[in-house]
């Protein structure tokens, strides 16, 4: 199987607050995440990590050597640190910026950020990172049009690694929900049950 996940900030607490993320503290997130990841992920699974794994982590080696799965980091802008402090051959299969790749059924190029055009853009998909699940972005109305723009990030995938399907599944509800001009104002509503 192959899984995707973006954006997990292990260790940082103001991703909390700013991302709004139902955890008390980095540890209580930290330990979701990895329940999360191992409840899913076998050891033969695959695991693409598109950026931003850990930030303000003192012992990102602590976490990694818990997560099951072979991983792959596509890199981020918050990786450049805790890199330096772990031997990466150790705990991931390949770190590359950039990966064009396929699943067997998809066309996919995987990049930390958001592209609005990538190598056959016209019949792949773009998974990626960074944007959290901020919608108040001047090209948020781009990426809503883009149906082949995935976001991989925890925020709006359910603190997981997900499959594409279910990587395709929470976007397109995610884009749905935030796809008004006025979406700052529908982000403030809870949904009608």
């Amino acid at each position: 199987m192959i899984y995707f996940i973006a954006d997990t900030h292990f260790g940082h607490e103001n991703i909390i607050k700013s991302c709004g993320r139902p955890f008390t503290c980095a540890n209580e997130m930290n330990e979701a995440l990895i329940s999360n990841w191992n409840e899913r992920v076998k050891l033969t699974d695959s695991v693409y990590v598109i950026g931003d794994m850990f930030f303000r982590c003192r012992e990102p080696e602590s976490i990694l050597k818990r997560l099951r799965g072979k991983k792959h980091l596509i890199v981020g802008n918050h990786d450049a640190d805790w890199m330096k402090k772990v031997d990466m051959n150790k705990y991931f299969r390949s770190v590359n910026p950039m990966i064009e790749m396929s699943d067997g059924a998809h066309a996919i190029t995987l990049c930390h950020y958001p592209l609005l055009s990538w190598n056959h853009e016209k019949r792949s998909f773009m998974i990626h990172g960074h944007i959290h699940n901020t919608t108040d972005l001047d090209f948020w109305p781009l990426l809503v049009s883009r149906e082949n723009v995935l976001n991989a990030g925890v925020d709006i995938n359910g603190f997981r690694p997900v499959t594409f399907n279910e990587l395709m599944a929470n976007n397109v509800e995610f884009k749905l929900k935030n796809n008004s001009s006025d979406h700052a104002t529908e982000n403030s509503l809870k949904p009608e049950e």
